[in-house]
């Protein structure tokens, strides 16, 4: 067994399998992938990576009494993300942020995660055609993943408080197989609490403008031939490393950070479309 510790969760025993899990460079890299993209460079406050979140929601489905092949399937979910996160969907034109979901099967096939699984017995198989309702559920119903990053993001944006999450996680429940809220005040505050988050984060001007420059500068890279699509599955840090390796990458990052051209881009750039998105968290 392995314990694990997060700041809403607490802490918890896992099986093996995600030690080893955890072991392999697919999910070290998440360690280092920034949840909200490149928000970072402007906002270092908000650096929490994709590791993070995929470890909360795998407690969290642990946590609501979820098989471990759904828990290992949590841990799993992000795992194809590109650096930057939702960057890579900006950079390849991807208006319905899917792009992670689309090469899943095969950043899963050439990791070391099927030898893993089945070390274990299971299959990789019953992660891609597994039907998961804890871990995931189309908008606007609550799922594991929705539930986490809402959580997660909120705190660290500083749209909530950690205290606040942890006492709404007190009225989160199975129902039918699926979450459910069972407190009528705690399904209009986390419906709210979602509704800030896209106003107030995803949709906020300057992160919009982070994450668009920096899609338009990996396209710019892409198109010399100085970054190769592959580069977009290393790290954050090691794909930021060789766009600075450049002088005109290094002067575009640094632009990044001091914010040039901000409104210029938000008037005329390739600003990043966030669909308006809202959440029907059910009662019970």
């Amino acid at each position: 067994m392995m314990q694990v510790s997060d700041f809403l969760y607490s802490k918890m025993e896992l099986p093996d399998v995600f030690a080893e899990l955890l072991a392999t460079d697919a999910l070290k890299r998440l360690a280092g992938i920034h949840q909200s993209g490149a928000i970072y460079l402007v906002n270092p406050d908000i650096c929490h990576s994709r590791l993070e979140h995929a470890i909360g929601v795998t407690m969290l489905i642990k946590k609501l009494g979820g098989t471990e092949i759904e828990q290992i399937a949590g841990l799993l979910h992000d795992v194809s993300h590109t650096a930057f996160s939702h960057v890579g969907d900006y950079v390849f034109d991807n208006v319905d942020e899917d792009y992670h979901e689309k090469v899943f099967a095969e950043v899963l096939y050439k990791s070391e995660i099927p030898a893993v699984l089945m070390k274990f017995g299971y299959s990789v198989n019953q992660i891609l055609f597994s039907k998961f309702d804890i871990l995931e559920q189309p908008l606007p119903a609550l799922c594991a993943d929705r539930l986490d990053y809402t959580l997660r993001d909120g705190i660290h944006a500083g749209i909530i408080s950690r205290q606040r999450a942890k006492e709404f996680l007190r009225s989160v429940i199975l129902k039918d197989g699926k979450i459910a809220v069972n407190d009528e005040n705690e399904v209009l505050w986390i419906n709210e609490t979602f509704k800030r988050l896209n106003e107030e984060v995803f949709k906020l001007p300057l992160y919009l403008y982070a994450n668009g420059k920096m899609a338009e500068l990996i396209k710019n890279l892409l198109k010399k031939q100085i970054l190769s699509e592959s580069d977009l599955f290393k790290t954050d840090t090691m794909l930021l490393n060789k766009i600075r390796s450049y002088t005109y990458g290094y002067e575009a990052v640094k632009a990044i950070k001091q914010l040039k051209g901000f409104a210029e881009f938000m008037r005329h750039g390739a600003v990043p479309k966030v669909k308006n998105r809202t959440l029907n968290a059910v009662l019970v």
